[in-house]
């Protein structure tokens, strides 16, 4: 009787197991249970995918026979492209194709902007490199954009919705970079102008007195170096007097290195931000959580590099709950300078970005000493603001907003062949800041939206030895409970079965 038993439940699971799998097949759902909702689709996603007029077709160009933690992208990419093609109405359509397999495939794949990767692949005990393919084709009519590779560590959401809006967008607002003091090129700036582009026209601007900026949406101003003309100040006054909006990454102070001299930078765009009551001290913040920076040294007739902590740049992990903020982990900024608000109630100062509890400033001019020996009395103020929002009557009674971020080389790549890939969070907190201003804050909260770094050496002692017994012990304790239940389980049947009136 108990062999019939036993049978008829693990036919029935099996039968449960089928139902479950063939209906999941036919109509797919998930339930996310992660902390930021990273596997459910914004409402910004939503809304692009119920206006598009035409299909979307995406060609998803994977290798077949991926390593397991490759085989999981593959697979997170798969998930969202039903679900993007059930969000739609069945507008977004796509294949998926390994290039490896048919050279004129690998030609297509090519062609679209999809380049293979080589990765190191053990074969019968030999290491061997296998090119793969992780990217995919996004074509809506004659347009395409490329994805060029899918990794785990980038948010699959806004890669791909990025894509779909940027052919989709036939008319986009005008963004302006103010040129013509010394400022960099757009090129030093691949990374922002490519985020950017999704939304946005970028033009230069060079600013005169017979220019009209009535048509940018916003104006952006980085890192100028020269002196300034009044004529561009009075231009921009007239421009925030009839509600535009401008975005000003600058630096207060430079450092040369040739002599080792750190020292103000005067422009006159001090003085203008002055005026309006927003003062840049022209200080060197240095802070305890900070970058490091290679020296080259000479011993024994032999040069070599050592990685020397600079409290010069430091890592900016403190931000205000805002849109421009939202989802950022970690900004790299090098040689900011402190902001304090001295105007009146017109505008709202509202600090973005702050230093850490240990953090200090040092005016300029000064001495750069890379072998100091730094201590906690060099670190005697916290949460220093470096990046600020100010909004309100700046100039005149319309309301305009200005974002004010004190490192002006926070987003440049640099150019040639000194062009570097910048971390991502400092392209975030520029072009989100350039969203917020334009009014387009749909992508926002997709750019960073990213399963969080909570690496242990930025948790506390207590919190820290508390996790690793906890990984530890929590399922020889899970063991111990199911053991002990099961135990007063058989013992509770004993003693049933022992009672005169028990019937089996």
């Amino acid at each position: 009787m108990k062999k019939k038993s036993y049978i008829g439940t693990l036919l029935l699971l099996t039968i449960i197991v089928v139902v479950i799998n063939v209906i999941s097949a036919k109509w797919f759902f998930r339930i996310d249970l992660t902390e930021d909702h990273q596997y459910s689709l914004s409402q910004v996603t939503k809304n692009i995918l119920n206006d598009l007029d035409e299909t979307v077709t995406v060609t998803a160009y994977f290798t077949k026979d991926l390593p397991p933690n490759l085989q999981k992208v593959k697979q997170d990419f798969k998930d969202l492209l039903i679900e993007y093609a059930k969000r739609s109405g069945g507008k977004v359509a796509y294949k998926f194709v390994d290039p490896n397999e048919d050279s004129k495939i690998e030609r297509e794949a090519m062609q679209a902007g999809i380049s293979p990767v080589l990765l190191n692949a053990r074969e019968k005990d030999q290491i061997k490199q296998q090119k793969i393919y992780m990217g995919a084709n996004v074509m809506l009519g004659t347009k395409a954009e490329a994805i060029p590779f899918l990794s785990a560590n980038q948010s699959m959401e806004y890669t791909l919705t990025s894509a779909i809006k940027k052919i989709a967008v036939s008319n986009k607002p005008v963004i302006g970079f103010i040129n013509g003091n010394g400022e960099p090129d757009p090129g030093q700036m691949s990374q922002a102008m490519n985020a950017l582009s999704v939304l946005y026209k970028v033009e230069p601007v060079t600013i005169t007195d017979t220019i009209n900026l009535a048509k940018y949406k916003a104006l952006a101003w980085v890192n100028p170096k020269d002196s300034i003309t009044t004529v561009v100040f009075n231009k921009l006054d007239d421009y925030l007097a009839h509600g535009g909006n401008l975005f000003v990454d600058m630096s207060r102070v430079q450092a040369n290195f040739q002599n080792l001299q750190g020292t103000a930078l005067n422009t006159g765009l001090e003085t203008w931000l002055s005026n309006k009551g927003i003062r840049v001290n022209p200080s060197f913040v240095v802070d305890a959580r900070c970058g490091n920076v290679g020296v080259s040294q000479q011993q024994g007739g032999f040069s070599f590099t050592t990685q020397v902590r600079f409290p010069y740049m430091p890592l900016i992990a403190s931000f205000a709950e805002h849109p421009i903020t939202k989802g950022l982990d970690e900004v790299i900024m090098q040689f900011p300078s402190p902001i304090e608000y001295t105007g009146d109630t017109t505008v709202q100062y509202t600090p973005l970005a702050f230093t850490s509890e240990k953090s200090g400033e040092i005016k300029a001019p000064l001495m750069f000493n890379i072998q100091k020996r730094w201590t906690d009395a060099d670190f005697d103020k916290e949460k220093i603001p470096v990046a600020a929002l100010f909004s309100g009557h700046l100039q005149g009674k319309a309301n305009s907003k200005l974002v004010l971020i004190t490192s002006g080389e926070m987003a440049l790549n640099g150019s040639g062949r000194g062009q570097r890939k910048i971390n991502e969070d400092n392209v975030n907190l520029f072009v989100n800041s350039i969203d917020y201003l334009a009014d387009d804050t749909g992508l926002i909260g997709l750019r960073t939206k990213l399963i969080k770094s909570r690496p242990l050496d930025q948790i506390s002692e207590g919190k820290t030895l508390f996790l690793k017994w906890l990984n530890f012990l929590l399922p020889v304790l899970l063991i111990l409970i199911y053991g002990i239940i099961r135990a007063q389980y058989r013992k509770n049947q004993r003693i049933k079965r022992m009672e005169e009136d028990y019937v089996q």
